[in-house]
C-alpha cells in the first residue's frame, strides 16, 4: 500500500532511485535535529510501512524469502520491537501467497489485502496485482485468526486499505457487471468504493454522478471517507500498476455514502486523488495541474489550500495513502525530484514549506526516507527508508525529540 501510491513510476524504479538520494544526501542542507529513526525491519529482509495508529502500531508488508521482489509482499504489523505477522488467507496452503498489511486499529485488529488460492480463470483479473493473477481479498485480522470480508453482490475480488479507530475499514470491491475497456491490465468486472462497518457486512460508496467506478482510501473515526471516482477505462487501480492510481475526480463520501467531488482549480481534470481524511474533516488530495506537474492539496472548509513542491518545481508531489494527515494538520508526503530522486516530507502546517525528513535526522544517520506511510497525533511517522550501509529498504519509526525541562 502506501508502496500503494507510486506516480508512474514502479517499485524497484522508486528504490532504485532511493540510492541515488542516498548516495548524495551528505550534501543536502540540514535542518536542526528533530527525529530519531528505529529501524522496524530485519536484516536481510526488504520492509515498508504504511500506516500508524495512535499506539504506534504500524502495518505494512515485508518482502521476505521466498517473496525476493519488491512487489510480493507478506502483511505485517510491528509494535513495541515486536514483529507480528499476519498471514494470508492462502495459509499453509500457499507459501508463496503475498498481501499487505494496511492499518491497525487501537484494539489490535488490523485490515489488509491478501491473495487466496483461488485462480482469477478465465478473466485472468490481477486485483492484487502482485503479478499472480490470484484472487485478491480484503480482510481483517483479529488474535491471530484471518477472516475475509464480504464482497459487493457478484464480486470476485476486493481491497482493504485503511481502518479507522471505531474498527470501520473501507477499500473497494468488484461488482456483477462487466467493465468496458477498462484502463486497469485484466480487469474485466466494475468494482465499487467499500466501507465494512465494524458490525460486519458491506456498504457500496457510490461514485459521482456520471460515473461507473469508485475506491476509497481512507475513513476517519466520524465515517467521512475518501477516494476516488471515474470510468472502469480512465481509472487505474493500485497498488502498483505504473501511474496508479488515478482517476478523473477525488472524493469526499460523508457519513451516508453522498459524495463531493473535490477536483481544485487549476486540475487539468485527468488525476485527481483523495487519499487522506483526518478526524477534523480536512483531505489531502493529489491533483494533476495544467502544466503537467502533481501537486498535493488539503483541503480545509471547502476551501483547498496548494502544499507547495518539493524542490521548487519538482514534478511530483503528493501525500501518500492514507493516514498521511494527523488532527493537528501536521502533513506527510513525498516527492519526485527532476531527476527522479525521492524525498519523504514533512508539513508543520498547511501552510508551512515542506521540509525533506531526511534533513531532520541527525547527523551521519544511514537512513534515506522516501516514502512517508503515515502520521499519528504524536507526531510520529510511519516510513519506508533506504540504507546506505547495508542497501536494504526497511520499515522504520521516526519519532520527534521531545525536549526535557531541567531544574535550575
Amino acid at each position: 500500500m502506501n508502496s500503494r501510491f507510486w506516480f508512474r513510476i514502479s517499485m524497484s524504479s522508486m528504490i532504485v532511485a532511493s540510492m541515488l538520494v542516498s548516495l548524495s544526501a551528505s550534501g543536502q542542507g540540514r535542518n536542526p535535529v528533530s527525529y530519531t529513526v528505529t529501524d522496524l525491519g530485519a536484516a536481510g529482509v526488504n520492509s515498508f510501512a504504511y500506516s500508524i495508529n495512535g499506539l504506534g502500531m504500524v502495518a505494512g508488508g515485508a518482502a521476505a524469502p521466498p517473496l525476493s521482489n519488491f512487489v510480493a509482499q507478506t502483511p505485517v504489523i510491528w509494535y513495541r520491537g515486536r514483529t507480528i505477522p499476519l498471514g494470508t488467507l492462502g495459509g499453509s496452503d500457499c507459501p508463496d501467497c503475498s498481501g499487505e498489511g494496511a492499518a491497525v486499529a487501537p484494539n489490535g485488529v488490523a485490515a489488509l489485502l491478501s491473495e487466496t488460492t483461488v485462480s482469477n480463470g478465465p478473466t485472468g483479473e490481477d486485483f492484487c496485482e502482485f503479478g499472480t493473477h490470484r484472487q485478491c481479498l480484503a480482510a481483517v485480522w483479529k488474535r491471530g485468526v484471518l477472516t475475509a470480508l464480504p464482497l459487493l453482490a457478484g464480486g470476485e475480488n476486493s481491497e482493504a486499505f485503511f481502518m479507522n479507530d471505531e474498527g470501520e475499514a473501507v477499500g473497494v470491491s468488484e461488482i456483477g457487471d462487466a467493465g468496458d475497456n477498462c484502463l486497469t491490465p485484466f480487469q474485466t468486472h466494475l468494482f465499487l468504493a467499500a466501507k465494512w462497518p465494524a458490525s460486519g457486512g458491506v456498504i457500496p460508496l457510490r461514485p459521482l454522478p456520471g460515473d461507473t467506478v469508485s475506491f476509497a482510501f481512507a475513513i476517519n473515526d466520524a465515517g467521512q471517507a475518501v477516494g476516488m471516482s471515474g470510468q472502469c477505462s480512465n481509472v487505474l487501480l493500485p497498488p502498483f500498476v505504473p501511474g496508479s492510481p488515478s482517476a478523473p475526480h477525488a472524493v469526499l463520501w460523508d457519513a451516508d455514502g453522498t459524495p463531493h467531488d473535490l477536483n481544485p482549480p487549476g486540475s487539468d481534470g485527468t488525476y485527481n486523488v483523495a487519499a487522506n481524511i483526518n478526524n477534523r474533516g480536512q483531505v489531502a488530495t493529489a491533483s494533476m495541474m495544467a502544466d503537467g506537474t502533481l501537486h498535493a492539496f488539503l483541503w480545509t472548509h471547502g476551501q483547498a489550500h496548494d502544499l507547495g513542491t518539493y524542490p521548487l518545481g519538482a514534478p511530483v508531489t503528493f501525500t501518500g495513502c492514507c493516514n498521511n494527515v494527523n488532527d493537528l494538520g501536521q502533513i506527510v508526503g513525498v516527492s519526485i525530484d527532476a531527476k527522479g530522486n525521492t524525498h519523504g516530507l514533512f508539513w508543520q502546517t498547511p501552510d508551512s514549506k515542506p521540509i525533506d525528513l531526511s534533513t531532520l535526522l541527525p547527523a551521519g544517520s544511514p537512513w534515506t526516507i522516501v516514502f512517508s506511510g503515515g502520521i499519528n497525533n504524536a507526531g510520529e511517522i510511519a516510513a519506508t527508508a533506504f540504507n546506505l550501509n547495508t542497501s536494504e529498504v526497511h520499515a522504520v519509526l521516526i519519532s520527534p525529540i521531545r525536549e526535557t525541562a531541567h531544574d535550575n
